[in-house]
């Protein structure tokens, strides 16, 4: 798991978090989302890089959304990759952090 922050204009952080979201990572990734809270207004975490993601991954998303928002920060994710997409669909939580969520196509589809 890589995670790279990159500081925009207007207190903007944009993070780009790639390989896996697991309890494996959860501690180590925690740290790495919540210090840079008090440093930046927004948050955007891009998960178009995140090949897998458990429940620890999911719940780190929920806690770091939950904590900007105690903050008076925002938080949004982006570019959610196929695994993040199945998760979030799964626990029915595309909504909850409010984010455009763009459905990708079935990769086998069936004509009938």
């Amino acid at each position: 798991m890589t995670v790279t922050m990159t500081p925009k204009a207007n207190a903007l952080c944009h993070f780009t978090i790639e390989g896996e979201m697991t309890i494996y990572n959860a501690l180590e990734l925690k740290a790495k989302l919540l210090a840079p809270l008090d440093q930046c207004a927004h948050m955007e975490i891009d998960l178009a890089g995140v090949s897998e993601i458990d429940s620890a991954g999911l719940q780190l998303l929920v806690m770091a959304k939950n904590e900007a928002r105690a903050r008076g920060k925002t938080l949004g994710i982006s570019r959610h990759s196929p695994a993040v997409l199945e998760v979030l669909d799964t626990c029915n939580l595309e909504g909850f952090f409010g984010d455009a969520v763009l459905i990708h196509p079935l990769e086998n589809t069936h004509e009938f």
